[in-house]
């Protein structure tokens, strides 16, 4: 519970807990509807969370409790729950001890955890979306409700990439802007669908953990790879089934007979030449394009990628499969006595591998990286020299976590971390109004080592006082797949 300011009269309590400093009449909860005023006293309206350790016990999980029948009640020695950032409050400025500081004992080592929700001014969100298709060209605004929320980065290998936030949209612009900005960072790190509109390009719908929609159209499939990876993954099982097969691809079209593969399967080249910029054999980029069609390019009719066909090498009769690289779009044709492409009826055998590329695609989804920094004021909430606990961070002796999720830490300067939206409890995430979100972080070391870097010995509790203090607090079952944070191998 942050500190206030409360009116004599119980009317108005004046919430210190970020720099807003709302003044909150009874029975109303402040801007950020975390803290409340209830018949004059201030509280806070979500409750503590803390996670369960859960162990697998004949092939299923279970609390860790339940796994141990012989517990006595007493807190053991291995304990058997974290408590973590999520309903802890916050003490933005940070002038005074983290909300808690939780000692404990793990594996016979005395160690503190310091817990509090961080206000993060400056955070985003990285944004990897499952798709082919050709989203926006890069630095392209992305908007929401008009306003611009982030930007378009480079797309990585079967994805597309945006960076969404960051302290110049969140105070760098209009009031509107930041505002806007904050509820979509909020809205997408709590799991939730946000409609995203990209200069240029697309509209798409993204939520964390489910597939993207992309101009209303819903994505199923991430492509196997690009076209000459497809080319390489299946050229055997093509092999006296097409005489040429041809990978319609965004990045790199392959061709089976000019590439490595048909080369190395003797294949009699086809004399199919394709439109675009030719790499090393068979490799062929910019034949279209970006765009919604057959392999993230703009075509529609295969056949438009086609430049040539030379007289000298093809022949009457020749069979070419062309695909794209989920096996989405596929045709097959064979050239006639004037060797021009006549459509025909896919053969078994060709259908049968076109259904394999779809089926070595994995399911399109979204996934949400919620970053920020944690480099500032908000280690002072944990030592009155904060540079120690930068450098304990990097050293790897202190451990964060993100409401008890696995963090990757950033190296370099600072306390820069990542952590995957989807691996938290839900509802983690928080803001306020100035605007800026509002997350858990755990601090987790030796309590020796704490003591060390200058930490604040004189608000450390036992993890059993802080549990019965708070009979209130909401209990959830732990990820079995995110390490256990007291466990810096990941060990259950």
């Amino acid at each position: 519970m942050s500190e206030a300011a409360i009116d004599p009269t119980g009317e108005i309590v004046r919430c210190d807990a970020c720099p807003v400093l709302c003044r909150i009449r009874k029975g109303k909860a402040g801007a950020c509807d975390r803290y409340a005023n209830h018949d004059g006293a201030l509280v806070r309206l979500d409750p503590l969370v803390v996670t369960e350790r859960v162990l697998a016990r004949d092939g299923e999980v279970v609390p860790f409790l339940e796994a141990a029948p012989e517990w006595d009640g007493k807190l053991v020695a291995e304990p058997p729950v974290f408590v973590t950032g999520i309903g802890s409050g916050t003490t933005y400025p940070d002038y005074k001890p983290a909300p808690f500081i939780v000692a404990t004992e793990w594996q016979g080592v005395d160690t503190v955890t310091v817990v509090t929700e961080g206000i993060f001014s400056y955070c985003g969100v990285k944004v990897k979306i499952d798709t082919d298709r050709h989203l926006g060209p890069e630095q392209a605004a992305v908007r929401v409700d008009g306003e611009p929320v982030g930007h378009v980065t480079t797309a990585e290998y079967g994805s597309q990439m945006l960076s969404l936030g960051g302290v110049r949209h969140l105070v760098g612009g209009s009031k509107r802007e930041g505002t806007v900005t904050c509820a979509a960072l909020l809205a997408l790190c709590n799991g939730e669908a946000v409609d995203l509109a990209i200069d240029g390009g697309s509209t798409v719908t993204v939520q964390a953990g489910k597939p993207p929609v992309v101009d209303g159209e819903r994505e199923e499939r991430m492509r196997v790879g690009c076209g000459s990876a497809t080319i390489g993954i299946f050229a055997r099982q093509w092999l006296g089934h097409a005489d040429e097969v041809i990978v319609v691809d965004d990045h790199i079209t392959g061709v089976l007979s000019e590439h490595q593969a048909g080369r190395f399967l003797d294949m009699r080249p086809g004399g199919i030449r394709v439109r675009g910029r030719k790499s090393t054999p068979g490799r062929y980029f910019q034949v279209a394009e970006p765009g919604s069609g057959w392999g993230g390019t703009d075509v529609t009719d295969p056949l438009a990628i086609i430049e040539k066909v030379d007289p000298k090498t093809a022949w009457p009769g020749e069979r070419v499969l062309m695909v794209s690289t989920t096996g989405e779009d596929s045709a097959y044709f064979e050239l006639d006595e004037n060797l021009r492409f006549v459509p025909m009826q896919m053969p078994e055998p060709l259908q049968v591998v076109v259904d394999r590329i779809g089926e070595n695609c994995e399911p399109a989804l979204c996934t949400v990286l919620f970053m920020g920094g944690a480099g500032g004021s908000l280690r002072a909430g944990v030592t009155e020299n904060p540079v120690r606990l930068t450098r304990s961070v990097q050293n790897l002796i202190t451990r964060v976590t993100v409401g008890g999720a696995p963090a990757y830490v950033w190296p370099g300067g600072g306390i820069t971390l990542m952590a995957d939206v989807t691996r938290l409890p839900a509802n983690a995430f928080g803001y306020v109004p100035t605007p800026a979100l509002v997350a858990p972080i755990e601090f987790t070391l030796p309590l020796a080592a704490y003591e060390e870097l200058g930490g604040h010995m004189g608000a450390v509790r036992a993890l059993d006082d802080v549990l019965a203090e708070h009979p209130e607090l909401r209990r959830e079952a732990g990820r079995p797949d995110n390490p256990w944070p007291y466990d810096p191998l990941g060990k259950r």
